[in-house]
Formats: C-alpha cells, structure tokens, sequence
C-alpha cells in the first residue's frame, strides 16, 4: 500500500509542476487532462502526508518520553505518543478506502428502465409507484429528469418507463437499485383482501458519451412509426417515433416522447448507447471479473434484491439484510438509509477482497 502512495505523492508533485507551466497551459485539453488527474488524487495524497505527519510526531514523541527523568512528564509524552498510535490506525484505515479502486462510471448520469414483471395490472401499478419513487428522489438531490418512453395502462400503471436521471453522483448513488424488487400488498383490483406477490424490474445504467460506444450505421435499423397514446391528433397522424434496432445484438429502442422525429431519434440513440455500453462491461466483468460477485449490486437483473412489504410496513433488501419499517416514506423518495447502506456494504466487501489479495 506505501509503495502505491509513495508513488502517488511523486505524481502529485510532477502534477502541481505541470499544471503551472506556461506550455502546458496552452495546450488546453493537455492541462484539462493533468488538472482531472490532480483533483482525483489530492485527497489521498493530502491524507497520506497527514499519515506521515503522525508517524513522525509519534516518533519524537516515544525519543522524547525515553530521554525523560521526570515521571510527569515521561507519561504525558508517553499518552501523547499512543493517542497519536490511535490516530495511524485510523488514518490508514481512511487510506485503503481512498486506494479502493472508483468505478469510472460513478460520476455518469443515469438511464433507468423500469418494467412491470409477474403480478399482472397490479405489477404494473407498482412499477408506476417505483418510477415516482425515484423521480421524487431525484428532485431531493436536484437532479433533472426526462421521460424517454411510457408504454402506461388504463388503470394508470405502466408496463415499461424508459427514463434519464442527470446530476451529481447520479450512477453512484443509484446503481446499486438494479434487480427485481418484489411487493407484498392487496391489490386494489382485489375485491378478497388477500394479499398478493408480484415483481418490478429495474435497470440502472450509465449514459455514455459518443466516445465510450460507437455504432456502425451498417449495424443500425431504424424505422419510423405513428406514434400512440397521448397527445391529441398530431401525435397519430406523424411518424414521428423511432425504433432503433443494433443488428448484432438484436437490441431494440423505440421512441415516441417527443413529437419531433429528430428528438426521438436522439434519445433513442442515447438509450441504445446506454444500453450497448452496459451489454459490454457486464461481458468483461464476467470474464475478467470473477471476484466481482462478492460485491453488492453486481449480480444478475434477475436477482430478487428487495421486498416491500406493505401490510408490515417495511423494506427489506435482501442483500445486506437492512429491513427499514418506514415504508410509506420510503416510496415518496426517502431512500438515502437504504442507498447509503449497500454504498458501506459494498465497500466493506471490497476492502475484504483487498485483504485477502495483500
């Protein structure tokens, strides 16, 4: 672990020298590029010369108490000595969580796609209920939604949303939600008061730049199609929806929320992308990524990750084993003890990997 950091704190410096100088900075993607790369590891740097700040002081401090005849005074620079000892720990301990590895995709906006499951109209009656469950939080941390697809039913449920989440941490805080979330109610279609089980499917992934994903026009259908649902006559008698479909994978996109036929075709190629990007990571983290499993939110989609509980009044995940009995808040966004959560356990897991490894 010090060599990594020695050889970051060498970077750090060459960094500070490059980020000031005059050629570089004229250079202005050149000086982008360091200045990222500077910002991303000045914290571990600033809290590793605080390690060594420590460790240093922790030495005098033992050289002094040996050198003292007073017993006072011995005992203090002896006390003063072990509480700095405390604090390496803990600093060190700060240290392996800033070397953990980031998830480059952390800092992303996100792509959501939520699909009613087993259960009927009552799935997606719930899919609706998850759908304003995260927009509401989403407007909690100010970040901006938009509506890409809404495939709705007549009782006001919906069979599939596509939709974008954009801000800060977006992909961080939200990736983890991935799975089959699973309720437990009486339907309000059920005229027995018994309770019934269905399922909600959620996908998070990473909205990407044109960079990250390039799609061959060769590769790509598109076909245009009258659009349906609401919107009055012009959205029934233009073709303004798109359905896009990537050939070698057989993925298909349509869209229909704008009444623009470009729109459409912009967002649908942003969830194509999306969707291309995740295909292709999740390849190589299977292949390469064995130890992957042990961590939180990693599994299949097919995965029952959580219940929600409604006659008992709880949330349960069922991977990290927290059962929150608070669920009407829960559905209006409340969702940060639950985030936060998976964030720790997934962490905890990793550092437990990074043990085993060393």
């Amino acid at each position: 672990m010090f060599k990594k950091l020695d050889k970051m704190l060498e970077r750090y410096e060459k960094l500070n020298e490059l980020v000031g100088d005059a050629e570089v900075i004229a250079k202005i993607d050149e000086w982008k590029a360091y200045t990222k790369e500077l910002s991303e590891i000045t914290e571990t740097v600033e809290k590793y010369t605080e390690y060594k700040k420590t460790v240093e002081e922790q030495k005098e401090l033992f050289e002094l108490a040996e050198m003292e005849t007073d017993p006072e005074m011995k005992k203090a620079f002896e006390d003063e000595g072990y509480a700095c000892k405390d604090r390496i720990e803990k600093i060190s301990e700060e240290l392996r969580i800033l070397l953990l590895p980031k998830d480059p995709d952390d800092d992303k906006n996100v792509i959501m796609e939520i699909r009613g499951g087993a259960g009927g109209e009552e799935a997606s009656l719930f899919a609706y209920e998850l759908y304003r469950m995260y927009v509401k939080y989403a407007e909690k941390n100010r970040w901006k939604t938009e509506e890409i697809e809404n495939n709705s039913t007549e009782l006001g449920g919906i069979k599939e949303v596509v939709f974008s989440i954009s801000g800060k941490s977006a992909y961080a805080k939200l990736k983890y939600e991935s799975g089959v979330h699973r309720v437990q109610r009486v339907p309000a279609t059920e005229s027995q008061g018994r309770v019934h089980t269905s399922t909600v499917t959620v996908a998070v992934l990473p909205e990407v730049e044109d960079v990250e994903v390039h799609i061959e026009e060769k590769d790509l259908k598109v076909d245009t199609l009258r659009s349906s649902g609401a919107g009055g006559q012009h959205v029934n008698k233009t073709e303004s929806c798109i359905r896009l479909t990537h050939l070698p994978t057989g993925i298909v996109v349509l869209c229909q929320d704008e009444r623009s036929q470009t729109k459409n075709r912009e967002k649908a190629m942003k969830v194509l992308k999306s969707r291309l990007y995740d295909l292709y990571r999740s390849e190589y983290d299977k292949e390469y990524s064995e130890n992957r499993r042990s961590q939180v939110g990693t599994g299949d989609r097919s995965e029952r990750i959580r219940t929600y509980n409604f006659p008992q009044g709880r949330v349960t995940d069922h991977r990290i084993g927290l059962t929150l009995y608070s669920i009407d808040n829960f559905m209006l966004g409340e969702i940060d003890e639950m985030v936060e959560g998976l964030a720790i356990a997934d962490r905890e897991a990793r550092l437990a990997q990074g043990f085993e490894e060393e």
